[in-house]
């Protein structure tokens, strides 16, 4: 079972825009970001306590058994852990294994370990019944045998009794980050952060799928998150995995102090290079047509590149919609984050709803499949081609294949939505419509153009 912490840094899908709807791409003004040490940054996230609760280690070790692979190559008892997984002492002198970032923003690819790119694996489809096993095989027996574990485990075991039976997604491969934040502020009180066993705020009940941006495009954007709402300091967001266990305000602040580390770490990453052979003739070619086409929006790549971090609305970009309606149907999440410790202390951030998405970077976009902010295009030549898009579709999550002709999962389309594993398009929030810019192109043209995707 994944206990999916860090992607809560992904969205708070809720609030309001004072002003009218946008009907042209908007320009997005950067903010001033701490700066910090990115070999501290890296150490934090992957030996860090910024999540302070979670299964004693000999009940993880029982329950899950040793990891032999050592992704990461961590010394001691955490090379015994998988990569997505901390060793942290809790404060009565308990090792506890807590989840880390790496749950959802680092991925295995081809038999190697990424860090940065969003893990697209994640199965967030069986959340309820993942719940009911852990607490069954664990909490029970932890209570009356081990106490001191037990309360070392305590605020763990109350979030996944709270959040769990309520984050599960239509089907496995997208993310419920969202949901899971939604689900965890709802619990806590915004001034102080403490823990209220009863939601302080009325929670929707549509669980919004995302997929996960690759965290080497950080570093070129001047917001947060697929509808840019997220603005000012960055590290306030990318800590939002500390409420899950946070006690209160105090503890957030000790933890704070180490995401300027972080955020150096994250925007020192750089995205992973094209492993096969690139034809430069035709990425040429290509170039030239990501100019006309492509240039306005994503930016220049290459010697002067440049990233224009324009907000485009729905009227132009025409996806799927759910994401950021659900900011202005629920603006209770909106006014808690905004009133909240996050954006009330040192470093302030906020979220700033506005109806469309940022275009992204495209840094690195060969391996960043599955496409469009719901993951709901298995591949780079169906992102071009509308037609090319299916309605049903799976790919094999147990033995995954890269198909580097169309840039993107190897999956077999279907004919009719058939249980979890088949990405089904006709469903609210997972619809794979819109961004049809491509489809002006010719076959050739959209040949080039992915040769020149290649090369970013």
């Amino acid at each position: 079972m994944i206990f999916l912490v860090c992607a809560i840094t992904a969205l708070f899908i809720a609030g309001i825009n004072g002003g009218d709807p946008i009907t042209a791409p908007v320009y997005i003004p950067p903010s001033e970001q701490q700066h910090g040490n990115p070999e501290k940054g890296l150490d934090y996230l992957i030996y860090g306590d910024y999540v302070k609760s979670g299964l004693p280690y000999g009940y993880f070790k029982t329950i899950f058994g040793r990891d032999t692979l050592n992704y990461l190559g961590r010394a001691g008892k955490s090379a015994l852990l998988p990569h997505d997984y901390n060793l942290v002492k809790t404060a009565n002198g308990t090792e506890v294994v807590a989840p880390n970032c790496l749950q959802c923003h680092a991925q295995v690819f081809e038999g190697k370990l990424v860090v940065g790119m969003g893990n697209t694996a994640l199965d967030f489809s069986r959340t309820q019944q993942a719940g009911k096993v852990l607490m069954a095989a664990s909490a029970g027996i932890m209570k009356i045998v081990s106490p001191a574990q037990y309360q070392a485990a305590a605020e763990m075991i109350r979030s996944i009794r709270k959040v769990f039976p309520y984050m599960q997604t239509e089907v496995q491969g997208v993310n419920a980050a969202d949901r899971l934040a939604t689900l965890l502020v709802a619990h806590r009180n915004p001034a102080t952060l403490v823990w209220s066993d009863t939601a302080l705020l009325a929670v929707p009940d549509e669980v919004v799928p995302t997929d996960v941006p690759a965290w080497w495009l950080l570093k070129k954007k001047n917001a947060m998150f697929y509808n840019g709402f997220g603005r000012g300091d960055f590290t306030k967001f990318l800590m939002l995995s500390n409420l899950l266990t946070v006690k209160d305000t105090a503890e957030a602040r000790e933890v704070s102090a180490h995401f300027g580390d972080v955020l150096a770490f994250i925007q020192s990453i750089q995205p992973p290079k094209y492993p096969n052979k690139i034809d430069i003739a035709l990425a040429a070619q290509g170039k030239e047509v990501f100019n006309v086409t492509c240039r306005k929006c994503h930016g220049d790549y290459g010697g002067e590149s440049s990233y224009p971090n324009l907000l485009v609305p729905e009227n132009i970009i025409q996806t799927d919609s759910l994401l950021f309606i659900s900011n202005y149907q629920n603006p209770q999440f909106i006014d808690w984050f905004n009133k909240s410790w996050y954006a009330t202390t040192d470093h302030p951030a906020k979220l700033q709803p506005s109806n469309g998405y940022v275009a992204p970077p495209l840094d690195g976009v060969w391996a960043t499949a599955p496409y469009l902010h719901n993951g709901s295009v298995p591949t780079l030549a169906a992102l071009l081609n509308s037609k090319e898009r299916p309605t049903y579709w799976q790919r094999d999550f147990k033995h995954p294949i890269y198909d580097y002709s169309a840039i993107g999962w190897q999956y077999e389309t279907k004919q009719a939505p058939s249980g979890k594993k088949v990405y089904n398009t006709t469903l609210a929030g997972y619809g794979n419509y819109g961004h049809t810019f491509g489809d002006v192109l010719t076959e050739q043209a959209r040949k080039a153009l992915i040769e020149y995707l290649k090369t970013l």
